[in-house]
Order: C-alpha cells, then sequence, then structure tokens
C-alpha cells in the first residue's frame, strides 16, 4: 500500500533516483502513517517527444480528479 509512479525526463543517474526514491518513500511512511516496507516507488524515463502522449494525455489530464499537486505548465 501507498505506491508512487514517478514519470520524468530522461538524464537523472542511478544514484539520484535511488535517493529520491528512498526520500519519498520515508515522506509517504511518515505522512500516510503506514511502514515503509509497505511503500513502494517506480521511476520511468519518459522521452520529451512522447511526454504529452504518455503522461499529459494519458495522467494528468484524464485523471485529474486524483491530482493534488498539478503541474504549471500546459502541453497545448
Amino acid at each position: 500500500m501507498p505506491h508512487v509512479d514517478i514519470k520524468c525526463y530522461p538524464g537523472r543517474t542511478e544514484e539520484q533516483k535511488q535517493k529520491c526514491t528512498e526520500r519519498i518513500a520515508e515522506v509517504v511512511a511518515e505522512t500516510m502513517d503506514c511502514d515503509i516496507s509497505s511503500v513502494s516507488v517506480s521511476i520511468r524515463d519518459v522521452q520529451p517527444d512522447d511526454w504529452k502522449a504518455t503522461v499529459w494525455d494519458k495522467v494528468i489530464v484524464s485523471e485529474k480528479e486524483f491530482l493534488y499537486k498539478a503541474p504549471g505548465y500546459t502541453c497545448e
């Protein structure tokens, strides 16, 4: 139980991804009042040319009722 799915442009190192994962898992466990062993985190690189179709349209726009933090950009 909680799962965090991060999508970002390529270019982060494995070390950056691991550090981000650890910090996010800690914050999620603390704020959602669960054991850190219950938290899972995935990070997927998405090419800039694929961002609109893969992330903007399929996740951000189509699931906006679940979005607690909206991006400060548009893909229009």
